[in-house]
């Protein structure tokens, strides 16, 4: 597996709309995005950080992946 990239909390979040999720509230630099998934409703939280740590972007990349069914290096490549 390759190495995570560095990448805003912005970075992610466009990509999370691409694959169709929702902004759907804000609190502080926390921003909760929601998609209807064959699995039931999704929602995650993303920090609109500069630069995301390492663990929080593998634990969004992990959740994102089993909840959509996509592996997980195909969205690593799609954030780059």
């Amino acid at each position: 597996m390759q190495k995570l990239p560095q990448v805003s909390g912005d970075a992610v979040i466009k990509l999370l709309q691409s694959l169709g999720y929702d902004v759907i509230r804000q609190r502080g630099s926390h921003i909760r995005l929601k998609r209807i998934t064959p699995l039931g409703e999704h929602n995650i939280t993303v920090p609109a950080h500069k630069v995301l740590a390492k663990g929080t972007l593998s634990d969004i990349l992990n959740k994102v992946s089993l909840w959509n069914n996509i592996p997980k290096q195909e969205l690593l490549e799609k954030l780059r």
